[in-house]
Parts: C-alpha cells; structure tokens; sequence
C-alpha cells in the first residue's frame, strides 16, 4: 500500500493502539521462538499466537516454555502460563541455557524511553542519582537485548518517549552506532522493528532508526512531531495494511477475558 491510498481507509473502527498491537502480532512468524516482556509485548504475542502463528512459542522470564494462555497473563509469575505451558524450568536454566547461547529467535520488549539507536531506558528519568522518576527496572531485559536473535520493541511514540538519548541505557540496542555492538561482542542483531502507534521503524547500516511504514491515516509530520531527533525517513515509506475484521476480534476477545 502507498501513502496515497491512506485517505481510502476507514480509520473510526479501531483505535491506535489496537494499529499497534496488530502490527506487532503480525511481525512474528510461525514457529518463532519468542522471549516475551509483560505488558504490550505479551498482548501482541498472545494475538499472534490465537491468529496467524498458532506454532508461536512464548517463553516467559519465569521458566514457562510454549505457553498458551487463554487470556492476558497479569505477570511473569501469572499461573496461567505455567499451567498452559509445554515445561516449566528454572529462571537460571531459561537465561544460561535458552536465552545466553542464542537458541531463542526474537525478544519482544517494550520500553520507557527509546532513543535513535535503539537504546532502551526503564530504570530511571533523569539522574541516576536524583531521578525524577524510578522505573521498574530492568529485569531479563538487558539479557534479552544481548541475546536474542533480534528484538522487537513495541512502544507509544511521544517525545516523552523517543528521545534523542536516554537517560539511562537499561537494555542495549545499537549504542551509539556503527557496529558497536559486534565490538562489545553481543551475540544477536538487536532491534530490528520498533512497533508504535503511529509506524515502524527499522535501523539503517549505522544502526540509526528510520521511519519505514507509517498506519493508516498517519502522517510523517505526526510521526516526526511525536520524535526527540531528527528522524530519517525512507524512500520508499510504506502504510501498513489496516486491522482487519478477525484480527479486532480476536485481540479484543483477549482483552475481555483478561
């Protein structure tokens, strides 16, 4: 689809971050192994494994291989994904043997604060010492980022979120760029898909994020004003197909039961 067929496309059916979550359900494949962050992350996993990729295996911080909730799990310690899980394992053996030697194939996380390399921030706003605001942390994220074979990251976009740098790199993503993390020696690519309410973005061969698809109805202006740097735009910008009929349900079928 091409920025000129966005004004064809009824956008009154569903609300940005439903845009989002299907986007980012839709960016896993069949069969991928999947280390899951609670939260967007979880949401957009579980609706891609009740559509379009049933084979999905979520791996949860807390032990469970091949979870299979029915609804949302409320955390990484929720029963339900112990008790739909294929195994249920320590968390050192999911970081030392899963996670650390790269047999997992995409980390989905999200984020507090995203700069334009990728870095990701949930540890504190402000000074490390005197923060304005301290955030939950990091928890396996900055394992997951290291580790996995990529990461995908789904956020809201704000300025409050996209900023030029963050305050606080939790979770590595492309440093400062220009292959830094080979020279730090980091087993997977790091992220290759940021997913926000308003598109997508991927990282150039620098490792800087670039705009590449925006949703429906969006606007590079409304993209460009909801970012802390000066984002690149690529040439050939595309528009992400909208939901369809099966994708809402299924998404806000998840969202009731939970």
């Amino acid at each position: 689809m091409t920025t000129s067929q966005v004004g064809a496309v009824d956008t009154t059916r569903y609300t940005a971050d439903e845009t989002m979550t299907i986007a980012a359900a839709r960016a896993l494949a069949n069969g991928t192994r999947c280390f899951v962050g609670i939260g967007l992350p979880s949401t957009a996993a579980n609706l891609a494994r009740t559509t379009h990729a049933p084979d999905l295996v979520l791996i949860y911080e807390s032990g469970t291989l091949g979870s299979k909730p029915s609804r949302l799990p409320a955390s990484i310690g929720d029963g339900i994904l112990a008790e739909t899980a294929d195994a249920v394992i320590s968390v050192p053996e999911v970081f030392n043997y899963w996670l650390q030697p790269g047999r997992i194939d995409v980390g989905f996380l999200g984020a507090a604060q995203l700069d334009r390399f990728g870095n990701i921030n949930t540890t504190v706003i402000g000074d490390y010492h005197h923060p304005t605001v301290r955030l939950p942390g990091a928890g396996g994220a900055p394992e997951i980022a290291a580790s996995c074979g990529e990461v995908f990251v789904v956020v809201r976009q704000s300025r409050k979120s996209f900023v030029e740098q963050v305050d606080f790199i939790t979770s590595f993503g492309h440093g400062r760029g220009g292959g830094e993390r080979e020279r730090l020696g980091m087993w997977g690519t790091g992220p290759t898909r940021i997913i926000t309410d308003l598109g997508i973005m991927q990282p150039d061969d620098g490792g800087e994020l670039v705009l590449t698809a925006v949703h429906p109805g969006v606007t590079v202006e409304q993209v460009r004003a909801a970012t802390g740097w000066e984002l690149k735009v690529a040439a050939d910008l595309a528009v992400t197909e909208p939901p369809s009929d099966a994708e809402l349900a299924a998404l806000r079928a998840l969202q009731a039961a939970s």
